[in-house]
C-alpha cells in the first residue's frame, strides 16, 4: 500500500476489487458528476453570489460546501477507476468469496442473532447489509471458508470468533 500526495490530498494506489456491474455504475456516476453535476453546482453558486454579501450568504456557503463534497466524490471515484481489478461473482460457490453475502453468529450468541455481511467494496454494497471489506480483519478471516466453519479475527476489543451459518 503506497500513499502519495496529489494536489494536497493523500491518495492511495490500493487495488480496488469490483465487479463489472459496479465499474459500469461508477463510470456513469463519474461522467454525470463531471458534466451535469459541475454545471449545475456552478449555476447554484452563481445564483447565490447574486444575493449579495458573501460573508453572510448562507446559500453561497451551502453551495460551496456541496461543491466540495461533489469534488471529493469525483476524486474518490477517479481513484477507483484508475486502480481496479474486475472480479466475477460466483453464485454457485460454497466458499466465501468477493461479493458473497455471509451470515455469521458471534461466539456465545444464538443463531437467531445472525448478522449478514456483504464481502466487498462499499461501492457494491446491497441496501440493508453491513459491509466487510476483503482486507478488513473480519472479511479476510471469512474468505475461503464455508458454512459451518468457525473463524477468529482480531478486533479492537480482542479476538472474536464467528461461525458461518449462511452463504449466498
Amino acid at each position: 500500500m503506497i500513499h502519495y500526495r496529489d494536489e494536497g490530498m493523500f491518495v492511495s494506489n490500493d487495488l480496488h476489487s469490483i465487479t463489472q456491474e459496479t465499474l459500469d455504475k461508477l463510470q456513469d456516476e463519474f461522467h454525470h458528476l463531471t458534466t451535469v453535476g459541475r454545471t449545475d453546482i456552478a449555476r447554484v453558486i452563481e445564483s447565490a453570489r447574486l444575493l449579495g454579501d458573501l460573508s453572510e450568504n448562507g446559500d453561497y456557503h451551502a453551495a460551496k460546501d456541496a461543491q466540495g463534497k461533489m469534488e471529493s466524490r469525483i476524486r474518490q471515484i477517479d481513484q477507483i477507476l484508475r486502480n481496479h481489478e474486475i472480479v466475477e461473482r460466483d453464485e454457485d460457490s460454497t466458499e466465501v468469496r468477493h461479493a458473497s453475502i455471509v451470515a455469521v453468529v458471534y461466539e456465545g450468541d444464538d443463531e437467531s442473532d445472525a448478522q449478514e455481511f456483504f464481502i466487498g467494496s462499499i461501492e457494491e454494497k446491497p441496501d440493508g447489509l453491513l459491509v466487510a471489506s476483503p482486507t478488513s480483519p473480519l472479511g479476510a478471516a471469512l474468505l475461503g471458508h464455508e458454512v459451518g466453519d468457525t473463524v477468529e479475527y482480531e478486533a479492537p476489543s480482542g479476538v472474536l470468533r464467528v461461525t458461518i451459518v449462511g452463504l449466498r
